[in-house]
């Protein structure tokens, strides 16, 4: 497989900061839906910004402080489903939005 470089790299990393930043702003399926798809790329193009190892799997494979960045990516992405999917999420969003109109 061909490497990639790292201004593609940086440019995904791009692309992963500012979708994260819109599924924070605008949480919804679609902004999840893109925010997945970009960590999961960001997971296999990470290659030229990994960083260093933080755990050993194997002697070829283990997870790097560029894979953190993805984790972060997935959660928020889950947070933004839970919100605008689940009663429990919409009511939370409600009451939120109501407290801050209030002040």
């Amino acid at each position: 497989m061909r490497s990639i470089d790292p201004f593609h790299a940086l440019v995904l990393l791009g692309l992963l900061f500012t979708s994260g930043a819109w599924c924070l702003a605008r949480p919804g399926r679609w902004s999840a839906a893109v925010l997945i798809v970009v960590a999961g790329a960001w997971i296999v193009f990470n290659g030229p910004l990994e960083g260093r190892t933080l755990f050993v799997i194997s002697a070829r494979h283990g997870v790097t402080e560029g894979d953190v960045l993805a984790v972060v990516g997935f959660a928020i992405a889950g947070w933004a489903l839970w919100q605008t999917e689940t009663r429990t999420g919409q009511r939370w969003a409600r009451e939120r939005r109501t407290r801050r109109r209030s002040r």
